[in-house]
């Protein structure tokens, strides 16, 4: 049996993510991980939001870096942290089929207004959340609510919901299922993707290695799910296209059939009264020219929220 050095973050839930994958690749390509886990800047900076550290790779850098240097032989990351352009010198070789891209909006029981719409909350809640995406969106749907930095691994984020720090937090339905988290002692409320969309490639993992390692990079590529792998590109291609990373206020689903591709998009910009939410909803035929037809789609759901012709 193959053996490989596994590389990911230390936290609850990329360990646990971690050990499905090393699981899951023991089964189908017979290797055997042995995890090493790496302390990054994003779990030591703890008291700004995302866009406010301002560092390309704040979860990720030190992840790769220990794949780059031979510490490890590969790294499972949340696709979502992963900077929009690919790191020099190593390749995503296998993205596994995708679990829930939606956001959770979790609610104290008595911060819970079921008629309140668009969201079920009290006016005025104060709601936690590290994202520009979701303190854009928060601002412009439901202007009343107070979004308030929240940072901190999802057990730490959900006791500051229970000790009433908050009342209501915003996170990623993927990291909750992963860790089958316990939330009967609050109201969940999943957000709909065509009306909320989360981070690009959210909900997704990305198995990285060395590009001259290709004895582990086809093993890796065992659990690769092209289906996902095509809805991945047109976010993140739409997140490059808009110039941004992880700190840009966009949101980005794409959903893949056998005929066509569809790529819901919300956008926070500022406009002549203050921030306002463009939003795209864009779909093409596809074709056998896989590259162009999401070259299309990016560009269209670029026009779409920008107004502007490349």
């Amino acid at each position: 049996m193959t053996a490989a050095r596994l590389a990911t973050r230390s936290s609850d839930l990329a360990r646990t993510q971690s050990l499905q994958i090393a699981r899951a690749l023991e089964e189908q390509a017979g290797v055997q991980s042995e995890l090493t886990f790496i302390h990054t800047e994003g779990d030591q900076k703890q008291d700004v939001s995302l866009a406010e550290a301002g560092v390309i790779g704040l979860f990720t850098a030190e992840v790769q870096n220990a794949v780059l240097d031979g510490r490890a032989d590969f790294a499972v990351h949340s696709l979502k942290d992963l900077p929009a352009e690919q790191t020099p010198s190593l390749q995503i070789a296998a993205i596994p089929p995708r679990a829930d891209s939606a956001d959770w909006l979790i609610i104290r029981k008595e911060s819970y207004r079921p008629e309140r719409t668009p969201l079920p909350l009290a006016e005025g809640a104060v709601v936690g959340t590290s994202a520009a995406r979701r303190e854009a969106f928060l601002q412009t749907l439901c202007p009343d609510l107070k979004p308030t930095l929240l940072r901190g691994n999802v057990p730490t984020r959900v006791k500051k919901l229970a000790d009433g720090q908050y009342d209501a937090i915003l996170l990623a339905a993927a990291g909750l299922q992963r860790l089958d988290f316990d939330l009967s002692g609050f109201e969940v409320f999943p957000l709909a993707v065509d009306f909320w969309p989360g981070a690009p490639g959210q909900g997704a993992l990305a198995l990285e290695c060395r590009v001259d390692d290709e004895n582990l990079a086809t093993k890796l590529a065992t659990l690769h799910d092209e289906t996902t792998a095509q809805a991945i590109a047109a976010e993140r291609g739409l997140l490059r296209a808009l110039g941004g990373g992880c700190g840009l206020p966009l949101g980005a689903h794409c959903q893949v059939s056998a005929d066509e591709f569809r790529l819901t998009a919300s956008f926070g910009m500022e406009g002549e009264t203050g921030l306002k939410l463009a939003r795209a909803d864009v779909q093409i035929p596809k074709t056998e020219d896989l590259e162009g037809d999401l070259a299309k789609l990016i560009e269209a759901a670029r026009v779409s929220l920008l107004g502007v012709e490349s």
